[in-house]
C-alpha cells in the first residue's frame, strides 16, 4: 500500500551544475552519517550524472575530494549488468574509471557486485556480502545511510524495470531480475531495501525524463508500469536533483530552485 511521503526537489541549469550539486550532496551526507556513526554506508548508481560527479568527487583540483571523509565510506551499488567488471556496460567500470582508482579507498572498503556470474550466484553472493557488512540476521533489511538513483524514460529506478518479478519482491535484499525489454538479466537490491535508506536521492537530467518523472510523483499509483513510485522512503522524505528540463513538467520552484511535493495516494 503506498504511505504519503514529502519530496524536495531542487532545480539546476545544466549538466555540469547538476553533477556538481550531487559531488556535493555526497560529500554532505557522508559526513553527516561519519560524524553519526562513524561510518558511511554509500549505495550508488550508474549513468552519465553520476559519472561526471564521481570525477568531480575524485579531481584534486575541486573542492570535493578533500571534503569526503574516505577512510568512514563504504561503496556499494544499487544494481548492476550481468556482465564482467571490465565490459563497458558495467557500472562497476564506469565508477572504478571515474573514482575508485584515484581516491584513497582500500579494497576492503569497496562492495561490487559480480556481475560476470550466473545472475542468482551473483545476487546471493552480493547479498551475502551485505549481510556480513550489516550483521543481518533472519528477515532484516540493511539501512544504507546515503543511496542514490537514478530513473529511467519508462520510469524503472535500480533494475526494477516495469512488469518485472522484482517489483513484487518483499523478503530478500538482492535479487537478480530478468528485463525482457533488454533482453537481459540484472543484479538489483530490492525496493524495500531501497526504501530503508536514512537518505534516499534520485538524480535525474534530461527532457526525456520529464513526463515520467511527472507521471510518477503526480500521477496514478500504478508500480507495476512506474516501477519508481515504489519509493516511499520510510523516513517520509525523498530529494530529488534535476535540471529544468527534467523538472519541466513539476510545479516551478522558488527563485533558489526549490521545489515541494506532498504525495499521499
Amino acid at each position: 500500500m503506498p504511505r504519503p511521503y514529502v519530496v524536495e526537489y531542487r532545480v539546476y541549469e545544466g549538466a555540469d551544475a547538476l553533477a556538481r550539486a550531487a559531488a556535493e550532496y555526497f560529500v554532505e551526507s557522508a559526513r553527516t552519517a561519519a560524524a553519526a556513526r562513524g561510518l558511511a554506508r554509500i549505495a550508488i548508481s550508474g549513468g552519465s550524472t553520476p559519472k561526471r560527479a564521481f570525477e568531480l568527487l575524485a579531481n584534486p583540483a575541486e573542492p570535493y575530494r578533500k571534503a569526503m571523509p574516505w577512510e568512514q565510506v563504504q561503496i556499494y551499488w544499487v544494481d548492476e549488468r550481468c556482465v564482467p567488471p571490465d565490459d563497458k556496460d558495467s557500472n562497476y567500470r564506469m565508477t572504478r574509471e571515474a573514482m575508485l582508482d584515484k581516491v584513497p579507498l582500500k579494497p576492503e572498503q569497496i562492495f561490487r557486485i559480480e556481475g560476470e556470474l550466473e545472475p542468482e550466484q551473483a545476487a546471493a553472493r552480493y547479498e551475502t556480502a551485505i549481510r556480513g557488512q550489516f550483521r543481518l540476521e533472519g528477515a532484516e533489511l540493511p539501512t544504507f545511510d546515503v543511496l542514490a538513483l537514478g530513473m529511467g524514460d519508462d520510469g524503472h529506478t535500480a533494475s526494477i524495470f516495469p512488469h518485472t518479478d522484482a517489483i513484487h519482491e518483499l523478503g530478500r535484499v538482492v535479487v537478480a531480475n530478468h528485463v525482457p525489454q533488454k533482453d537481459t538479466w540484472r543484479v538489483t537490491l530490492t525496493w524495500p531495501v531501497i526504501v530503508q535508506a536514512r537518505d534516499i536521492f534520485f538524480l535525474i537530467g534530461g527532457k526525456d525524463k520529464a513526463d515520467p518523472l511527472h507521471r510518477v510523483l503526480e500521477g496514478p499509483y500504478d508500480p507495476e508500469t512506474l516501477p519508481s513510485q515504489l519509493i516511499q522512503p520510510r523516513s517520509g522524505l525523498l530529494r530529488m536533483l534535476l535540471d529544468k528540463d527534467a523538472a519541466a513538467l513539476l510545479p516551478a520552484p522558488d527563485a533558489q530552485g526549490a521545489g515541494k511535493l506532498e504525495i499521499a495516494r
